[in-house]
């Protein structure tokens, strides 16, 4: 099964994390919430007041945003919502950079779903029915997410046809197969996808704007892992490659703030000395929170910007 999001644009957000590391700059960029109970935490490792703040704001923006969608469980699509097929030819480098720029043009009439809904259905089992959108709209989506985007003098794709199929599409649940656009070029044995659910069936939130001047506090993890049933969440994050019984290491230690949609999780470090001059290098870490009660549905949270990060099952 094909998956989405692979192969689109060239992200470097280990890397930069790594390399922002010892600077302190790690990271980027259902119920009725009124009837849900109050944010909980299930651990207390001296945790920074602000980094409280932004994760009860960030479980107040996600319940918004769960009502919105209809409740759990949730269509959460994580990364990017753009896919394509097939590898680029040797000399399509300018059709590689319009695409991650969103410069990609229809030249003939594009087909309206067949169906109104379809399904998404998870690796679990667990289904959802969706509303889905036209091909029109769908590739109007992928051109408003990379607004901004520059490639030079690179002239637009052109799309010369449009299915709809299914792929398998990363979630906060893991994998999941979904209602997919999958779009033909003009010049080109790659073939673009977009996942073809309407917005008002994604649960999404915009995260506050972001102050360079004075960035979001705490540490961002990457993923999460859990055992159905369990109340252990390991989170993967990129910390010091060492621990901290060694020169320039530490340890982390993890607090999760919940509430009835989502888990906000927040990382506490432990240094070997606060004074060390250490090499700006990041290894890929992990440590566990304890949550209240097994996480289910619910998304789990990273603290800057509270947006979702992929969860799997153990």
């Amino acid at each position: 099964m094909r998956r989405i999001g692979e192969n689109v644009r060239c992200r470097a957000s280990v890397v930069l994390t790594a390399a922002l590391f010892t600077a302190g700059v790690v990271g980027c960029g259902s119920q009725d919430p009124s009837a849900a109970p109050p944010p909980t935490q299930t651990q207390t490792h001296n945790t920074d007041a602000r980094q409280l703040q932004q994760a009860h704001d960030a479980l107040a923006r996600w319940d918004a945003a769960v009502t919105a969608s209809g409740g759990l469980p949730a269509f959460v699509p994580v990364g990017d919502q753009t896919g394509q097929i097939g590898t680029w030819e040797p000399d399509a480098s300018d059709d590689k950079s319009a695409l991650g720029a969103g410069k990609i043009v229809a030249t003939v009439a594009m087909p309206n779903a067949p169906t109104a809904t379809a399904q998404v259905r998870w690796q679990d089992g667990v289904t959802r029915s969706v509303p889905t959108i036209s091909a029109a709209q769908a590739l109007a989506n992928l051109v408003a997410d990379a607004a901004g985007g520059s490639c030079g003098a690179c002239l637009p794709l052109q799309v010369t046809g449009a299915q709809l199929t299914t792929a398998d599409a990363q979630t906060n649940r893991g994998f999941a197969t979904v209602p997919i656009w999958e779009y033909t070029l003009r010049g080109t044995a790659v073939r673009v996808t977009r996942i073809a659910v309407a917005a008002s069936a994604t649960v999404t939130v915009t995260p506050p704007p972001w102050a360079s001047n004075d960035p979001p506090s705490g540490l961002s993890i990457d993923s999460a892992s859990t055992k159905v049933g369990t109340r252990q969440l390991t989170v993967t994050f990129i910390g010091a490659p060492d621990p901290a019984n060694k020169p320039c290491g530490a340890d982390y230690t993890a607090t999760a703030v919940e509430s009835a949609n989502a888990v906000v999780v927040i990382l506490t470090e432990h240094p070997h000395s606060s004074g060390e001059i250490c090499a700006a290098v990041g290894a890929r870490r992990t440590t566990i929170a304890e949550l209240a009660s097994p996480l289910g549905s619910r998304a789990v949270l990273e603290v800057r910007q509270g947006l979702p990060v992929p969860v799997t099952d153990m």
